[in-house]
């Protein structure tokens, strides 16, 4: 197959836009590169929904670890070009400015972290930063302003034990095309000291949870004047709500 100048030109530049989640803090410690993490190797976002790359992305890395955490610990999930960060000297490091959308972090129970499969877990959110309409700013705004990082607390009501934590961003850019929206996935495996007992009602599962025809995942998000601000309307982003304790 073969590729002019301007269409390899493009892909890298596209490439470039993309972003990875790749480590975590636990109340501002960085655990370290990939520590815990279930991470693809590359920066390609997810676009099929029901593709079992829904669920943690692509396979790539796999940790042995499993990162212990308590509950109402804040986390911090860190997310780069490539792993390590910056795609190239002088970069912003993190994520295109114009990949607007929401962040978003769910849970699932599991036996055991370092070996539990993807298939069939029950997964239900417990945060998102979507879109606010006073500011008019992303998740991924703020995330940029963070400088890759991303930050919420793990719940304190819920009953101890191992989880997958699935953290996702959603750019909406090219959303107003059916299968254009573009998913960025990780997971990672905690353990998770609690003296809680609410198990969540509403759960969900991977693929299954997302239809290329929601409201949150073929929009337009540009306005009358040409930004993305989705004309100041509220969004609403795909998934359940996220649990309260």
């Amino acid at each position: 197959m073969k590729f002019s100048l301007t269409s390899l030109l493009a892909y890298g530049l596209a490439v470039e836009a993309h972003a990875i989640f790749q480590k975590i803090s636990i109340n501002g410690k960085d655990q370290g590169m990939l520590t815990g993490l279930r991470a693809p190797r590359n920066n390609n976002p997810v676009q099929d929904v029901n593709s079992q790359n829904i669920i943690c992305g692509s396979a790539g890395t796999k940790s042995a670890t499993v990162v212990k955490v308590a509950a109402g610990d804040r986390i911090g999930t860190y997310w780069g070009h490539i792993i390590g960060g910056a795609q190239y000297p002088g970069e912003d490091g993190t994520i295109a400015s114009s990949h607007k959308g929401p962040v978003m972090a769910y849970l699932a129970k599991v036996d055991n972290a370092a070996s539990a499969g993807l298939n069939g877990l029950k997964w239900f959110k417990i945060w998102q930063d979507a879109f606010d309409t006073n500011t008019r700013t992303w998740g991924v705004d703020n995330m940029i302003k963070n400088k890759g990082w991303v930050y919420f607390n793990i719940p304190t009501c819920l009953p101890p034990g191992d989880y997958l934590l699935r953290v996702e961003t959603l750019a909406l850019h090219s959303a107003y095309k059916s299968g254009e929206a573009q998913f960025y996935i990780s997971c990672v495996q905690i353990s998770l000291a609690s003296s809680g007992s609410k198990v969540p009602s509403q759960t969900v599962n991977f693929p299954g949870a997302y239809s290329n025809n929601d409201p949150g995942i073929t929009i337009n998000i540009y306005g009358g004047n040409g930004k993305p601000d989705n004309n100041g309307k509220p969004y609403q982003a795909p998934g359940p709500a996220p649990m309260t304790c």
